[in-house]
């Protein structure tokens, strides 16, 4: 099969939010982008919203806690494209503020199924076609929530949401076991922060904007050969685990 012309990307929950900046930045710099979205019908109108810009963006449906559509999405971008150049993690969810005391098994399962399985999932279907990229991108959409060095800083205010911080901390274990795997390959795995950014996800309380929150995302991304793997990032450095 002949390989698309183009550098493909494939970004998860794109539909909207910093998924969908992060679809439309890289689609500007050059790349085919696949906005990975669970419903259908809302990741198509984000496409073509998108096309009407002048970029070429491709919907693609993919929910990343059915491991079936995980699987079908995969086959489609190796039948279709033939390769896969960057892949985004970015599907994500967050419980409602309550004392980690409250925090229900149920619940963190639900969040896990997402954030972290979710993940796996996807990023192990996908392996395949990102190991034969020329210069394969992984970028995982983590938080500083998660770092373990804040959380234990007592002094420092942290929001104790059990269920996310803890499943973005095994995020960026995930990161960095990736990476280990394939370092010193073309293959490179960094986790990123954009920030409290403003989208669905807080309400739209966050205090960034969406093109600032993707910048980040959108520099791992294209990283060049000489840039990082294993590492956790945010506009300004690396950010303590």
């Amino acid at each position: 099969m002949t390989q698309h012309p183009r550098p493909v990307a494939l970004v998860t929950g794109a539909n909207k939010g910093i998924g969908r900046e992060t679809a439309r930045q890289l689609s500007l710099r050059g790349m085919t982008v696949l906005v990975g979205a669970r419903d259908t019908d809302r990741g198509e109108r984000t496409a073509a919203a998108l096309r009407e810009s002048g970029v070429d963006a491709r919907a693609l449906t993919l929910d990343v806690t059915r491991e079936e559509t995980v699987k079908s999405a995969a086959a489609a971008v190796g039948h279709t494209y033939g390769r896969l150049d960057v892949l985004v993690n970015n599907a994500g969810i967050v419980e409602e503020d309550l004392p980690p005391s409250e925090t229900t098994a149920e619940l963190a399962s639900r969040i896990y199924a997402t954030n972290v399985f979710g993940v796996i999932a996807t990023t192990h279907a996908l392996l395949p076609l990102l190991r034969e990229a020329p210069a394969g991108r992984v970028v995982n959409l983590s938080s500083r929530l998660g770092s373990l060095a804040k959380a234990a800083d007592f002094e420092a205010p942290h929001r104790l949401l059990l269920a996310y911080n803890s499943s973005k901390a095994a995020l960026n274990s995930l990161t960095l076991h990736y990476a280990r795997e394939f370092a010193g390959t073309p293959l490179k795995v960094n986790s990123a922060t954009p920030g409290y950014v403003a989208t669905d996800l807080n309400r739209h309380q966050g205090t960034r904007t969406v093109e600032e929150g993707a910048r980040i995302v959108v520099r791992l991304a294209t990283l060049g050969e000489d840039g990082p793997t294993g590492g956790f990032f945010d506009d300004d450095g690396a950010v303590d685990w």
